[in-house]
C-alpha cells in the first residue's frame, strides 16, 4: 500500500539551464533570474515568447475560422435566422457544459432566434447527446440542434435526429473515436506503438465543429466553453448576423468559468480566455454571477484562479451532480437579481450536501481498497454509491494512491464510473483497448465515463490492468517533483511573490512556480490544524549569513513521523503571502520534503 516513508517515494528533478543564457534572457525580458528559469522550465525560450505569455490579450486571440467547418456552421445558422427556425441548444450538466450551453442560448437570443435548452439529467438521462435530447427537439417543434461540450461519440443520437428530420451541429472538444481503434487495442495490450493515423469515425451530423479534428495545436485544448466562446467570435465576423463584438465580448465571463472548470491547459488562447474572463467575472454585470460570488463569500475579494477552483466551480458542478443542472442555466440567464441570488443559495446547500455524500463514499471506497489491495489500476465499484460522485472520489482515490482510478455506481445490472488518470497514461486510449466490454464510454486522455454491465467488471478490471502494466513502467507510477528553480531562502522576497504573480491565471499547464533550497535546518516541526505540518526553515550560506523562514505543508502532518531520521532537509515549495489576524508575512507552501542527500 502507501510507502511508510511517503517523501521518499518520490523523484525529484531540478530544472538546469545555461546561466549565461538565463543572465541574457533575465536582463532583454526585464525580469529576475528566478523568474526567468521558471518560464524556461515551461517552454518559453525567446524575449518574444516571454512578453506574449507574460502580456496576453485579446488581439492575440485566434481567428475563430480556423476551426474546422466553422464557416459551414454559420451557414447553417445564418439559415436557421433566415427560416425563422426554432433552435435547441443541448448542453451538459458540469460547469463546462453548463456555461458553454449559456453561451450559445444568449448568442442565439440576440439574434432573435427562439433559442431553448435540454440539460440531460445525470441520473434520468445520462451523459451527452443522447435520444431524450432528440425527443425533447421534436416536441417543441426544433428543426435544428446545437449540441456544446458533447456529441462527438453520439452516432445514435445523431441517425435518429437525422431519419426525423432534424440538423445536428456538433461542437465538443472531446476525442473522437478513431477507425484504428481494433489495432490500437491490440497494440496497447501488447505494449507496442499504435499505427498512427487521423482518421475519425463521426457522427453523421449536418456540421461538426471539434479543433481535435483540424490542424491548430493552440485550439485542440480549447474547453467546450472556449469552442462556444469561438463561435460567437465567428457570429460577430459576419455582418448577415445581429451580433457585435461587444456581444462576444460579454461572455467571456462564462468562457473563463468553464475553461477553469474543464482542467484544460492554460496557455495560449486558453489563456487569454480566462484572464480577461476573471476581469469580467471581478465585476460582473451577470446577476448570476455577482450572486455566486456573493453566496461563495468572494463578494469582496480578488477573484483568482485557483480562489473559483474551490468556490464558485463546486456550487455550479453540484446541482448536476447531485440531479438535475437546469437551474444553473436560469442562473446564467436570468437579469433577476432576486431569482437569482434564490437559485444561487440553493446551490450553496446542494454543494454542502454533495460534500457529505462525497466524503461518505470515499471513505467507503478506501476501506473496500484496503480490503482488495489494489494493482497497476484501481478499480472500485459498490451498488450505494451516489453516481455524482463518483468523479470526485476517483480524483482522490488518484491522487492518493498515485493510480489510474476507476469508480463506479452500480443500478441493476449496469455500472456508471467515473475515471481519473495519472499524467503518464493516456486512460482514454487504455478504455478504447477495451471497448468490446464497454456499453460506451468518452473523454480526454486524464479523465473519462464509461458504462458497462457488472457482470464485466472482473474482466474489464483484470484487463485494464494488462492494459495499464503494457503501457508503464515501474517509474511512472513514482510521483514526480518538477523543480522550477533551486534558489537560497535569502533570494524568496516579498518583490520576487509580487513577480510571480505576473503568471496568473495559473492552473493546469501553467502551475504555481516550485522552488526547491537544499540543505535546510528545520525547527520546532509539529502537526497543526487539520493534519497540516508546520515548522521553520532555516539556511545558511557562507559564514556568516543564514535565514529562517515560516513553512507549513497542507496535509502533510504524516511526515512528522519521519523528520527524526533526517538532520538537514531539500523542501519544494511555493511562496505565498499569509495574512493572519490583520498582519502579512512571507511563508513557504512545502509541496515535498526529503532527507539532504549525505555527500
Amino acid at each position: 500500500m502507501v510507502s511508510s516513508r511517503p517523501y521518499m517515494n518520490r523523484r525529484w528533478f531540478i530544472s538546469r539551464a545555461n546561466p549565461e543564457y538565463v543572465r541574457y534572457l533575465s536582463k532583454a525580458a526585464s525580469i529576475s533570474p528566478i523568474l526567468t528559469q521558471v518560464l524556461l522550465k515551461r517552454g518559453f525560450k525567446t524575449p518574444g515568447d516571454i512578453t506574449d505569455f507574460l502580456t496576453p490579450g485579446l488581439a492575440q486571440l485566434t481567428d475563430p475560422y480556423e476551426l474546422p467547418h466553422m464557416k459551414a456552421a454559420v451557414e447553417r445558422i445564418k439559415g436557421a435566422l433566415k427560416s425563422n427556425e426554432r433552435v435547441l441548444v443541448h448542453g451538459d450538466y458540469d460547469t463546462d457544459g453548463l456555461t458553454a450551453a449559456s453561451i450559445m442560448v444568449h448568442a442565439l437570443r440576440v439574434m432573435g432566434l427562439d433559442a431553448r435548452y435540454f440539460i440531460p439529467n445525470r441520473m434520468i438521462h445520462g451523459y451527452g447527446f443522447n435520444q431524450p435530447g432528440v425527443d425533447e427537439a421534436k416536441k417543441t417543434g426544433v428543426k435544428l440542434i446545437i449540441t456544446v461540450d458533447c456529441g462527438i461519440t453520439s452516432f445514435a443520437a445523431a441517425a435518429y435526429a437525422k431519419k426525423e428530420g432534424i440538423d445536428v451541429i456538433i461542437t465538443d472538444h472531446h476525442e473522437p473515436n478513431r477507425r484504428v481503434q481494433e489495432s490500437n487495442s491490440r497494440s496497447m495490450v501488447s505494449g507496442q506503438q499504435p499505427e498512427a493515423k487521423d482518421e475519425f469515425l463521426l457522427p453523421d451530423a449536418t456540421v461538426i465543429v471539434n479543433p481535435k479534428l483540424g490542424k491548430n495545436p493552440g485550439l485542440s485544448v480549447l474547453s467546450g466553453a472556449g469552442i462556444a466562446f469561438k463561435m460567437v467570435q465567428a457570429f460577430a465576423m459576419d455582418d448577415a448576423l445581429p451580433v457585435t463584438a461587444d456581444d462576444s465580448l460579454s461572455l467571456l465571463d462564462l468562457a473563463a468559468l468553464g475553461t477553469l472548470a474543464d482542467v484544460v491547459p492554460l496557455t495560449g488562447e486558453n489563456r487569454i480566455i480566462l484572464k480577461e474572463g476573471l476581469r469580467s467575472l471581478q465585476h460582473s454585470h451577470r446577476p448570476g454571477i455577482r450572486s455566486l460570488l456573493e453566496v461563495s463569500g468572494l463578494k469582496e475579494r480578488e477573484v483568482r484562479s485557483g480562489l473559483l477552483s474551490f468556490t464558485l466551480v463546486p456550487r455550479i458542478n453540484a446541482s448536476g451532480r447531485m440531479g438535475d443542472a437546469s437551474d444553473v442555466m436560469r442562473l446564467f440567464l436570468s437579469d433577476s437579481e432576486g431569482e437569482t441570488l434564490s437559485i444561487a443559495e440553493r446551490l450553496d446547500m446542494i454543494n454542502a450536501e454533495r460534500q457529505r455524500i462525497e466524503e461518505e463514499v470515499y471513505q467507503e471506497a478506501l476501506s473496500q481498497l484496503n480490503r482488495k489491495g489494489y494493482d497497476a489500476a484501481i478499480v472500485l465499484y459498490d451498488k450505494g454509491w451516489h453516481a455524482g460522485v463518483t468523479g470526485i472520489v476517483a480524483s482522490r482515490v488518484a491522487e492518493e494512491f498515485f493510480r489510474p482510478t476507476f469508480v463506479f455506481s452500480v443500478e441493476d445490472t449496469t455500472a456508471k464510473g467515473s475515471v481519473r488518470s495519472i499524467p503518464p497514461f493516456d486512460v482514454y486510449r487504455g478504455l478504447s483497448a477495451c471497448s468490446d466490454l464497454l456499453l460506451s464510454f468518452g473523454g480526454h486522455r486524464q479523465a473519462a465515463g464509461v458504462k458497462l454491465n457488472v457482470s464485466h467488471m472482473p474482466l474489464f478490471e483484470e484487463r485494464m490492468n494488462t492494459i495499464v502494466r503494457a503501457s508503464l513502467s515501474d517509474e511512472d507510477f513514482i510521483r514526480t517533483v518538477e523543480i522550477d528553480a533551486e534558489v537560497f531562502l535569502l533570494e524568496v522576497t516579498n518583490n520576487l511573490i509580487k513577480e510571480f504573480s505576473v503568471l496568473e491565471p495559473l492552473g493546469f499547464g501553467n502551475p504555481e512556480p516550485l522552488l526547491g533550497a537544499k540543505e535546510l535546518a528545520f525547527l520546532n516541526p509539529r502537526v497543526v490544524g487539520k493534519n497540516h505540518l508546520k515548522m521553520t526553515l532555516r539556511q545558511t550560506q557562507g559564514k556568516q549569513r543564514s535565514l529562517s523562514m515560516d513553512a507549513i505543508g497542507f496535509s502533510m502532518g504524516k511526515y512528522l513521523l519521519h523528520l527524526d531520521t533526517a538532520t538537514t532537509l531539500d523542501a519544494a515549495f511555493t511562496p505565498m503571502i499569509n495574512e493572519w489576524n490583520g498582519n502579512k508575512y512571507l511563508q513557504l507552501h512545502l509541496k515535498a520534503l526529503r532527507p539532504s542527500p549525505s555527500l
